[in-house]
């Protein structure tokens, strides 16, 4: 997919768990565990604005656009 989702380094550099981001957010953990590993096919534009205010960060903090490599 086309779209690579940076949470996981978010979650390290603000140095919280992926759980109390949840607890925060008030998204299940296997819920943002999907968006972690790139399995998610969409987000709300809510849920995404809550991550962003609970990490300080903008959309394209989390979200990156890469090319596929032609193999």
């Amino acid at each position: 997919m086309p779209i690579v989702i940076r949470l996981d380094r978010m979650l390290v550099e603000r140095k919280m768990t992926l759980t109390e981001l949840a607890d925060r957010v008030g998204v299940t953990v296997a819920n943002l565990s999907i968006l972690k590993t790139g399995k998610a096919r969409a987000v709300r534009l809510a849920t995404l604005d809550a991550i962003c205010r609970e990490l300080d960060c903008q959309p394209g903090d989390l979200l990156e656009h890469v090319d596929h490599v032609a193999s």
